[in-house]
């Protein structure tokens, strides 16, 4: 968990307001929930199978002997509070929310155990066209913010009983090839076996080539849904491509399943993320109702902004060395800094072959070189 300081404020002041005006011009609500909640919540809510629910969660008993839980994420608590204050017979909500989430995970650029989300939830609208619309407004907003190289992948899951057929037949095809799944995939074949789908290992990955896929158990109605999908964000041009190993994390999720990711930092990472979850509502005890909702990660946001405006800034300046006449310029960054390196690029004639980007080379050799 780490603090925030008055310099980096501003950025993610810059990206709260731009949400903010997105979300008041498409009629979205904020809604304000506590950080604090009961942690049966989470373990019905989220599912008590999910890596989230059995190893991330920060719960504790307080001193009345409740179980309490920092929320990990957002979707259940907007729900609750849906539920609890009567919200829904009021008719549908276009809710948003932003604020701290917390997880037990491993700290690495990007994610943190207290980390920040601004999600959106729409509750009671089940035609497809509502996909669409808040895939829309995810995608409109982190193009706004200059976001680079979006990719939007698109899954769907079917409904419950779609996927009871497809998790018969996929622990069917696993259990065959015990043998070949690594550890952590063993121990979802009977927690949770959707979630092998997307295991990170690359021998289990390869192994799931040849299994069966999820878009062969939709019943005819979820495949001519999912086409309705696909045919509003074409409509909006908006490209997509299809994932059938995209399933998500969290057992809620039903039907339509997205990610949207960006390669500008180099590899791809996920910037917001959601789906369809239809049958939540009333698992919490509300009465039935469609919903669909997403969530975006500030911090890996953030990141991926603060280091394209520092690439525009070394842009300008490189040009302003242009100007100059110089022969060369010598670039510092902070990688750079802390191995003593610089990196030397020729302002003048053509660079090598390929190398667009200038040669790293040791402070002390640039001293000798130019000395």
């Amino acid at each position: 968990m780490v603090d925030l300081l008055p310099e980096q404020i501003g950025l993610w002041q810059h990206i709260e307001a731009t949400a903010r005006g997105h979300f008041q011009r498409a009629a979205i609500r904020e809604i304000r929930t506590p950080l604090l909640e009961a942690t049966e919540l989470f373990a019905r809510g989220i599912g008590e199978a999910t890596d989230v629910v059995g190893k991330e969660m920060y719960t504790f008993l307080d001193r009345g002997e409740r179980s309490c839980t920092l929320r990990p994420e957002g979707t259940a608590s907007v729900v609750r509070a849906a539920i609890q204050h009567g919200l829904l017979s009021q008719g549908a909500q276009r809710l948003w929310y932003a604020g701290p989430m917390f997880r037990y995970e491993r700290p690495q650029a990007g994610r943190l155990r207290q980390f920040h989300q601004i999600g959106l939830e729409f509750l009671g609208f089940a035609d497809p066209r509502s996909d669409v619309e808040a895939i829309a407004v995810a995608w409109d907003l982190l193009a706004d913010l200059g976001v680079q190289q979006l990719r939007l992948e698109l899954n769907s899951l079917g409904s419950a009983e779609d996927r009871t057929h497809y998790r018969e037949a996929l622990v069917a095809w696993l259990s065959e090839r015990r043998d070949q799944l690594d550890p952590d995939s063993l121990d979802r074949l009977t927690r949770n076996p959707l979630r092998i789908l997307d295991s990170k290992n690359e021998a289990t990955q390869a192994l799931l080539a040849g299994a069966p896929t999820l878009a062969d158990a939709l019943a005819p109605e979820s495949r001519e849904r999912f086409a309705r999908v696909q045919a509003g964000l074409t409509a909006l041009g908006i490209p997509f491509q299809l994932n059938p190993r995209l399933v998500r994390g969290l057992d809620y999720y039903s039907h339509t399943a997205f990610e949207i990711t960006s390669s500008q930092l180099g590899a791809q990472a996920t910037v917001c993320g959601g789906g369809r979850y239809d049958g939540l509502v009333e698992q919490l005890g509300g009465p039935p109702t469609a919903a669909i909702g997403w969530a975006l990660g500030l911090e890996r946001l953030v990141l991926l902004l603060a280091q394209a405006q520092e690439a525009a800034a070394f842009a300008k300046q490189l040009k302003r060395a242009d100007r100059s006449g110089a022969a060369w310029a010598v670039l510092i960054g902070d990688s750079e800094a802390e191995q003593g390196q610089v990196i030397l690029k020729p302002l003048r004639g053509e660079p090598p072959a390929g190398d667009n980007s200038g040669e790293h080379l040791p402070l002390q050799e640039l001293l000798e070189r130019f000395a």
